[in-house]
């Protein structure tokens, strides 16, 4: 199977799973979810703003919730100039991070090194990640992980796109990341 087909990345790709039905809650498991194939566009998923980091957003294309996987876990994010990902591990999952536009210089274990449009970072399960967008436009990322888990933290730290964003102080972040250390820990 081809992933990518134009010079940018994901906007031909093809991807196997089904979208929550509407009628379901954000954040709700589906009972007896089933994965079926699905060809997904650049905007489908479930699009969410930080709470953390108000202004960048993001969307859960595929998960447990959002296409019924057990055994990923995709979305992408668009983060602006001077914009970062702190540095983290995921101590049960690999991840892939597809480079979609921009420049990122990103953090991988004891290395740093930009990463550019078209690049592909892979980091083992238990390697240290972080990235900040070092260029002077958006910097648009997809991200692949091997195991669910992650989007949870990711949902406790955001909101749907378009509803109040109450930033979070410092000691909630740090009792949702206790409460999520067993998909990532922060440095």
């Amino acid at each position: 199977m081809t992933f990518v087909r134009s010079r940018i990345g994901f906007s031909s790709m093809v991807l196997y799973a089904v979208l929550a039905s509407s009628a379901n809650q954000v954040g709700q498991p589906l009972p007896n979810a089933k994965s079926t194939p699905l060809i997904l566009q650049s905007g489908d998923g479930e699009q969410r703003e930080f709470r953390t980091r108000p202004g960048t957003t993001f969307t859960l294309q595929i998960d447990p919730r959002n296409g019924g996987s057990e055994q990923m876990v995709v979305f992408k994010e668009d983060m602006a100039p001077g914009d970062r990902i702190p540095t983290h591990r995921h101590p049960h999952a690999d991840e892939l991070i597809f480079v979609q536009s921009g420049t990122g210089r990103v953090t991988l274990g004891d290395k740093v090194q930009e990463a550019q449009t078209g690049a592909v970072v892979f980091i083992p399960r238990d390697t240290w990640i972080g990235m900040e967008n070092v260029g002077k436009g958006q910097l648009t990322v997809t991200s692949i992980f091997s195991e669910p888990g992650y989007e949870d933290y990711l949902r406790a730290i955001s909101v749907p796109r378009g509803q109040p964003v109450t930033p979070l102080s410092k000691a909630e972040v740090e009792a949702l990341r206790v409460k999520c250390s067993h998909d990532a820990i922060y440095q």
